[in-house]
């Protein structure tokens, strides 16, 4: 096969049409000035997420100030951050009647904390509109800011999620600007921090990383306390992206799972279209039931 053309997409990864009700609740949202990361990141699980009336909130803008090459995400200069927004989302979820909330955000290396500050005004205003609603968190690193991390932790989210994304040997290629070892301490630090808070990471895979350079993450990944893993297939979102090195088969994501359960993780959700946000609630509350029984 010619190396320069792109690897055909198996037949697993095909999704059926979404709901019909998905493109209402996207423009919706769009209307309230919200934006999603299920369409941002171009999500293959976008259509049935918000058909079912769930979305992943990206607060401080679209436009990212990293550029990953494996990234949707549209990278630039951003806008300053809207001081409206925490109320607008809050106003939205509310609306919504949603329990369970996962919230993340662009790279913001041109703010001096990193937009820590904006992710507690979110869960604060989520407390104040949605008691009882729980929050998920996906964070950039914050540069390894401790005092960010610190300001994020002490909003009290439920779930505290950095995805590493992929082995450290690729990082040059795939995560330009960041740093692995910045990454996994900012989860070793969170659990410190909030040992009552989930921590929870991710990796595409598919990038052109070894089995034993998975094995290694996530040995890290356990070695730092981290609670809750996500393990999915990486797709490029545009032939400018970094190409699809292989497709891994369901049977090797089940095997990968399998392997990530037995180094205890609380739980654990690999396959080929699992992104760090699918089925967040169910994989929050099977964590928590595995922890409280002792496994």
């Amino acid at each position: 096969m010619d190396p320069s053309r792109p690897i055909p997409k198996p037949p697993w990864l095909r999704r059926p049409l979404p709901p019909a009700g998905s493109a209402r609740l996207g423009q919706r949202l769009a209307g309230e000035g919200l934006h999603t990361v299920c369409h941002q990141a171009q999500c293959p699980n976008q259509g049935e997420c918000l058909g079912r009336g769930v979305a992943s909130f990206l607060i401080l803008g679209p436009v990212c100030t990293r550029g990953c090459a494996f990234c949707a995400v549209t990278p630039g200069r951003p806008a300053p951050p809207d001081p409206a927004e925490p109320a607008r989302l809050a106003r939205a979820v509310a609306a919504m009647g949603l329990r369970f909330v996962v919230v993340t955000s662009v790279t913001r290396d041109d703010l001096a904390d990193g937009g820590a500050g904006h992710f507690a005004a979110v869960v604060e205003a989520l407390a104040r509109q949605c008691p009882g609603v729980g929050v998920e968190l996906l964070t950039p690193d914050f540069g390894g800011d401790p005092a960010a991390l610190a300001t994020v932790l002490a909003a009290r989210p439920q779930v505290l999620a950095h995805n590493l994304e992929t082995a450290p040997r690729l990082y040059p290629w795939a995560r330009a600007g960041a740093d692995y070892a910045r990454s996994l301490e900012l989860l070793d630090r969170a659990k410190a921090l909030a040992p009552g808070v989930l921590t929870k990471s991710g990796l595409m895979l598919g990038l052109g990383e070894e089995p034993d350079e998975v094995r290694a993450v996530l040995a890290d990944l356990r070695a730092v306390g981290c609670d809750c893993l996500t393990l999915g297939q990486y797709l490029a979102p545009s032939p400018a992206h970094l190409p699809v090195a292989r497709y891994l088969t369901p049977r090797e994501f089940a095997e990968l799972g399998d392997l990530a359960r037995a180094m205890g993780f609380a739980q654990v959700a690999s396959a080929p279209l699992v992104r760090s946000s699918y089925l967040a609630e169910a994989g929050y509350r099977r964590a928590l039931d595995r922890l409280a029984a002792g496994d």
